[in-house]
């Protein structure tokens, strides 16, 4: 009975041993082994053998990237606005030695650090800027955070700031602020709009009146064409009138036409006189119309002689 005890605490003693002595490491991580209390190896993934009870596993870092949580803390800004301010810390072990010796606990050194350098970017910048200017406070964060982590064997890879709550009673005046704008860019839209409608009347006003001059002025110009055409083909009909009337004259008997003419044309006036005038002068010799065509006959050719 003994004997089968025996067998079986050692049958037990194997199994540990065996236990002990075999790890499998998973994939993206790296264990640190220590033997005797002392760095020995890093394990990266697969299967290793270790010597029971004098190699130990102390750490198992994970290396895949993760997301650390920043909490909310109170900022005071450039202007003296205290808001608060939270955000998301990306990180990545790239050395798991460093990372296991180099610092106790790497996450929550690098969340106090992105903190802290939170609060001082904060306060470089006016509250309305801190809205305008969030890639460069995470940038900076980043990059001040990455610079700090590199002896802990951690690459952080970026920072995002989740919101920022300003105090109610800037959220008030803010809220009045956008409203106000809203309002005066409404204004100006409206004047802009009745501004630009005037420019357009005014531009219609203006092409009608400068159409209206030009039709007139056309309108004139054609008038002044067409009398001047009139006159000029007046006075042609009245020279061509004339010329043949001096050729006619020229001709045989031509004397006599013109006398004929003119003796016509005097009793004519003169009968004309008798049916508008009340009163009539009347010469005292009516016979001596004949002497009057001789003294007109006189006149014609003494005009033709000084031709």
């Amino acid at each position: 009975m003994e004997a089968v005890v025996t067998v079986g605490v050692i049958v037990v003693a194997i199994i540990i041993v065996i236990a002990k002595s075999i790890r499998i490491v998973p994939q993206k991580q790296d264990w640190i082994v220590e033997r005797l209390g002392k760095y020995h190896a890093t394990l990266g993934a697969g299967l290793h053998i270790l010597f029971p009870f004098i190699d130990r596993v102390a750490y198992r870092r994970d290396l895949k990237e993760c997301a650390i949580d920043v909490p909310p803390q109170q900022c005071v800004t450039k202007d003296n606005i205290i808001v608060e301010v939270d955000g998301l810390l990306y990180l990545q072990v790239v050395d798991p030695v460093k990372a296991s010796y180099g610092i106790s606990d790497y996450l929550f050194a690098c969340s106090q650090l992105a903190q802290t350098t939170l609060r001082s970017e904060i306060g470089k910048l006016d509250l309305d800027r801190t809205f305008e200017e969030r890639t460069t406070i995470n940038s900076a964060i980043c990059a001040e955070v990455d610079k700090a982590s590199d002896p802990w064997g951690v690459k952080v890879t970026r920072y995002e700031i989740k919101t920022i709550k300003p105090p109610h009673s800037v959220l008030d005046a803010m809220e009045k602020q956008m409203r106000a704008e809203r309002e005066k860019r409404a204004q100006i839209a409206e004047s802009e709009g009745e501004r630009q409608a005037k420019i357009n009347r005014a531009d219609g006003e203006k092409c009608e009146a400068i159409a209206h001059s030009e039709g007139e002025k056309q309108k004139r110009i054609n008038e002044a064409q067409g009398k001047a055409e009139e006159i000029r083909l007046v006075a042609e009909a009245t020279a061509n009138g004339i010329a043949t009337i001096a050729a006619a004259i020229k001709c045989d008997g031509g004397n006599d036409a013109v006398n004929l003419r003119l003796a016509e044309q005097y009793i004519n006036e003169f009968g004309k006189l008798a049916k508008t005038g009340n009163t009539m002068i009347i010469p005292s010799d009516l016979a001596n119309i004949s002497g009057f065509v001789k003294c007109a006959s006189k006149v014609l050719e003494t005009a033709k002689e000084s031709k």
